[in-house]
């Protein structure tokens, strides 16, 4: 893997183990094709009904001495995932700094149990820093896909440079995942994000491509118990794209509503009838068991997703959980956002965000954010563009000013984080949010109402969907065409979004250095179309001691 920087040093190996109809079209609001294999494979002659790897493998969270490797192994034909058949297994795994797996420098081994779907994970530490390794599983004789993954610089490191691929909100039967594999096929990610929304939960044909659905996913139902979003989370990991994006660089996820239900929120979620789809805390519960099982992500604070990683002293990286400890959305745009007793992120996360960005002594402070934190008004759409905008966003399409589900419904939140940042002279610090299924840049003002007057508290940099409906889809017009009309009105409402893309699907590639954080935007030809190709279309980056973000004119 390509990388701007370099480091080496000893290893060792640690091992450790950890378990772990209604609302058809929500959304936030709303290439060249790969020349060659990304994967390399150990050669396999097992026997059939031996131990398989049909999900692949992965690794995540990477840490300045190890990160977290990932498989799940199938140890006999009938253990299915969300089954709960199958033996207990030994599996093995080995780590190298080569792809033949020759050069190796840590091992060990655990258990995929039934308990835990046969998932596995092993903490790797006593790596090197920012370091290219390979890896790979082992099970009953059979191996599994070879992957690269790299660790984090060190804490005290000088980086001249980082590279994330940015993505969010991949809902299956809308599409193919082009855009992970287009983003493997650079070879030059130090890591990737994913912001939410890499399952879906809805039954099949509920959320499709306009309605179609390209390819049915499993189960065929609203996935409610632990087995049910097992078995959706498994489907998803046998994709070829997303395999091929997991095989290459490790990936730091959080999550939004669909890894639960739609809209969800501390005690329910649009998408869930209580007592006829079982308890909330039950649902709750299954899901978030799924996503740590079949997810290489460290379970943080209470189960949760938020947590902070560190790349050397060029950046950090708050990751934020809006799901776990949100209030229920208010249902209009009243005075009831601003209720200081409602909280999309819960008060202690809220105190570990502000000392956090308080304390950080790297140069840019990244926050991995599901919901738009920019303020977002309508402006004088007319009603053939604003009750699609409203639908996609699942808002009373009669008229509102507010999309209630991000942070412009926690007004009270958004005013104490945002202060924090002003009364600190806390600088560069960049919101990467997703859910909203456009590509947005913004800067984030302290009073929306009188910017450019009112400085800007920070930048935020948002990205569209890998494949989920978004406005041109909902009005079900050709690409482009809801955009050229609405970006302008948006912008026009709102002085501090630099642009709006509301019609197309793709994915990001931010890159920083001391000077700059820039974030490029590339669309898919086709999100229906399996060799859909990828073109840049924009770049926006925000300049070191700005808190503006201005265009620029190339890719990095």
């Amino acid at each position: 893997m390509t990388s701007r920087y370099r480091s080496s040093g000893a290893v060792q190996g640690l091992d450790s183990r950890t378990p772990s109809r209604r609302t058809v079209v929500k959304a936030a609001a709303a290439t060249a094709v790969l020349a060659g294999p990304l994967v390399a494979a150990l050669p396999a002659h097992a026997a059939p009904g031996a131990p398989a790897f049909p999900h692949g493998v992965a690794s995540g969270d990477p840490l300045p001495d190890g990160v977290l490797l990932w498989t799940r192994v199938t140890p006999t034909p009938e253990a299915v995932p969300g089954s709960g058949l199958g033996p207990d297994t030994q599996v093995s795994w080995v780590v190298a700094r080569d792809k033949a797996l020759t050069n190796v420098v840590a091992r060990g081994s655990t258990v995929a149990r039934a308990a835990s779907d046969h998932t596995v994970k092993a903490d790797v530490r006593g790596l090197a820093p920012a370091t290219d390794y390979w890896f790979g599983f082992s099970a009953g004789g059979t191996d599994s896909p070879v992957a690269r993954t790299r660790t984090a610089p060190a804490a005290d490191a000088s980086v001249s440079g980082l590279r994330f691929g940015v993505v969010s909100c991949a809902d299956w039967e809308a599409g193919w995942f082009s855009a992970y594999r287009h983003l493997a096929a650079r070879g030059d990610l130090d890591a990737w994000l994913h912001l939410g929304d890499y399952i879906y939960e809805y039954e099949s044909g509920a959320y499709a491509a306009r309605g179609k659905v390209i390819r049915p996913h499993a189960p065929a139902h609203e996935i409610l118990t632990l087995a049910d979003y097992r078995m959706r989370h498994a489907k998803y990991k046998t994709d070829p794209d997303l395999q091929a994006l997991h095989h290459k660089a490790p990936v730091v996820a959080i999550w939004d509503d669909h890894e639960f239900a739609d809209n969800s929120w501390s005690g329910g979620a649009v998408n869930h009838t209580e007592g006829a789809e079982g308890t909330w805390t039950a649902r709750q519960a299954a899901a978030k068991q799924a996503y740590f099982e079949w997810m290489p992500v460290r379970p943080a604070v209470a189960g949760t997703t938020y947590r902070r990683l560190r790349f050397g002293k060029l950046a950090d990286l708050s990751l934020l959980d809006l799901r776990s400890f949100r209030s229920q959305q208010a249902a209009t745009a009243s005075g009831s956002v601003d209720d200081p007793d409602r909280t999309i992120t819960g008060r202690a996360q809220l105190d570990w965000l502000k000392a956090g960005l308080k304390a950080s002594d790297t140069k840019w402070r990244l926050v991995g954010n599901s919901v738009m934190i920019s303020p977002f008004s309508f402006g004088s759409l007319s009603a053939d563009l604003f009750k699609p905008l409203a639908k996609l966003l699942g808002l009373p399409q009669e008229g509102i000013a507010t999309n209630t589900d991000q942070w412009d419904g926690y007004t009270d939140d958004r005013r104490e984080l945002l202060g924090h940042l002003r009364a600190n002279a806390i600088g560069n610090t960049v919101f990467l949010t997703g859910d909203i299924h456009m590509a947005w840049a913004n800067d984030v003002p302290y009073d929306a109402g009188t910017y450019p007057l009112s400085a800007s508290a920070a930048t935020e940099f948002v990205v569209t969907s890998v494949t989920s409906d978004n406005l041109d889809d909902i009005v079900k017009v050709p690409e482009g065409t809801v955009s050229a009309i609405a970006s302008p009105v948006i912008r026009a409402a709102n002085r501090h979004v630099h642009w709006v893309d509301t019609d197309r699907h793709g994915y990001g590639v931010l890159d920083i250095t001391a000077a700059r954080a820039q974030m490029d935007y590339y669309v898919l030809s086709d999100r229906t179309d399996a060799g859909a190709t990828s073109n840049w279309v924009r770049s926006y980056r925000t300049l070191s001691g700005t808190q503006k973000v201005e265009r620029t004119y190339d890719p990095v």
